[in-house]
C-alpha cells in the first residue's frame, strides 16, 4: 500500500495488512487527537453580522436565529464577539429603501449606516476587534445589482470608481478591511492605489476573488433588502458561473497582482474544491464563506431534529480547514465559539 505525503507529496510505504491496521490510531479520543491533521479554533472564525437603523433587534425569517441588530446592540454584540475570542466580525447593512437610489450614493455617504456603526464598535472595542466591511453597490442601489446600471447592463470601469470612494470612507470610518464582493474586473488596483492615495494604506483588502453566481445567497438577500429590488434579474454578467473552476484560479491571479492580501471563495461547502485549488496554487492567506443558504439548510435541519446541530456546525467548519481555508465566515461563528471553548 503506498499513501502520498501531504507535506513533500512523494509515495510514503505502509506495509500490507495485517501489518498496517488504520484503525490502530482511531481506537482510543488521545489517539486520534495525537494525529489529527486538521484542527479548528476560535481564530478561524468571522461572525456575519446584520445592521439596521435604530435599536432592537429584527428576526430574518429564511435565517433562523439571525436577526438585523440596531446601532446599540451591534455594538454589544461586537463585544460580546470579543469576549468569545472571535478575531473579526463582517459588517451588512439592511439599508432604509427610503436611501435606495439609482447611482447607489449612500454607498459612499461618509455618515451611512455602516460608516456609523463602525466609529461605534471601534470606540467601544479598538483594535481588539477586525471590522470587515463590504464594498458593493447591492445594499444601496435601487436595482438591487452590485455595479451601476446603465440600458440594462452592469457597467464595469464607472462603478470601479465609485467602489473606489466607498472604499475610502469606510476606511476613514475606522475599518481594518475592506472586502470588495462585486466582481468588476480592476477593481481591487484601482481600490489599493485609492486607499494609499487617502492616507489608508495599513488597511487591508479580503477580494472576494471568486465569487460564484449562486442559488444559495437568498436569505443573505433577504436579510439586507436587497432581493426585493434585484427582483427576476440575476448576477450571472459579473460573478463566476458554478462550471468554471480554472477561471477561478485566473480571478485569483489577478486580484493578487493587484495588490489583494487575502482572497475569499464564496459559497463555501458546494466550493471546497475551489478552496483547495486557491491554497494549493497560491499559498496566500485564503478564507471561504459559509453563505446564508448554507447555514438556513443546517440550522433548519438541526431545528426538525433531523441533524445533530452542534456536530454538524463543528463538522462542517472542519471541512474548510481541511480544503485549506485559513479562515470561515459563518453565521455560526458564535455557537462555534462556544462549543470550541467547552473542548
Amino acid at each position: 500500500m503506498l499513501v502520498l505525503s501531504r507535506f513533500s507529496g512523494s509515495p510514503a510505504p505502509r506495509a500490507a495488512f495485517p501489518a498496517t491496521r488504520l484503525r490502530r490510531v482511531r481506537a482510543t479520543d488521545w489517539s486520534r487527537r495525537l494525529v489529527r491533521e486538521t484542527t479548528l479554533s476560535v481564530d478561524d472564525l468571522i461572525w456575519p453580522l446584520f445592521v439596521m437603523d435604530g435599536s432592537g433587534e429584527q428576526p430574518v425569517g429564511s435565517l433562523p436565529g439571525v436577526n438585523r441588530l440596531g446601532e446599540t446592540d451591534i455594538v454589544a454584540t461586537a463585544k460580546r464577539a470579543v469576549d468569545l475570542g472571535i478575531p473579526a466580525i463582517a459588517l451588512f447593512p439592511a439599508t432604509d429603501p427610503k436611501l435606495k437610489t439609482e447611482d447607489a450614493a449612500e454607498a459612499f455617504n461618509p455618515d451611512n449606516l455602516v460608516c456609523r456603526v463602525t466609529r461605534q464598535i471601534k470606540d467601544a472595542v479598538g483594535d481588539s476587534l477586525g471590522v470587515i466591511l463590504d464594498v458593493a453597490l447591492d445594499p444601496y442601489s435601487s436595482h438591487g445589482q452590485d455595479g451601476l446600471v446603465r440600458d440594462g447592463q452592469v457597467i464595469n470601469d464607472e462603478t470601479v470608481d465609485v467602489l473606489c470612494q466607498q472604499a475610502i470612507v469606510q476606511a476613514a470610518a475606522g475599518c481594518d478591511i475592506i472586502a470588495p464582493s462585486d466582481m468588476m474586473d480592476g477593481r481591487i488596483g484601482a481600490i489599493r492605489t485609492a486607499l494609499d492615495e487617502a492616507g489608508h494604506s495599513g488597511v487591508q483588502i479580503m477580494s472576494y476573488a471568486a465569487k460564484y453566481a449562486s442559488a444559495f445567497y437568498g436569505p443573505f438577500r433577504d436579510a439586507v433588502g436587497s432581493a426585493a429590488s434585484l427582483g427576476a434579474a440575476d448576477k450571472k454578467t459579473y460573478q463566476q458561473s458554478p462550471a468554471q473552476s480554472d477561471e477561478a484560479i485566473a480571478e485569483v491571479a489577478l486580484d493578487i497582482a493587484e495588490g489583494a492580501d487575502s482572497v475569499m471563495v464564496k459559497p463555501g461547502m458546494p466550493y471546497l474544491d475551489i478552496v483547495a485549488r486557491v491554497k494549493e496554487t497560491f499559498g496566500v492567506p485564503t478564507f471561504a464563506y459559509q453563505v446564508s443558504g448554507e447555514y438556513a439548510m443546517l440550522r433548519g435541519a438541526a431545528d426538525a431534529g433531523w441533524l445533530n446541530g452542534d456536530a454538524v456546525i463543528l463538522e462542517s467548519l472542519l471541512s474548510f480547514k481541511r480544503a485549506g481555508a485559513d479562515g470561515v465566515l459563518t453565521y455560526f461563528a458564535a455557537d462555534a465559539a462556544e462549543l470550541l471553548h467547552r473542548v
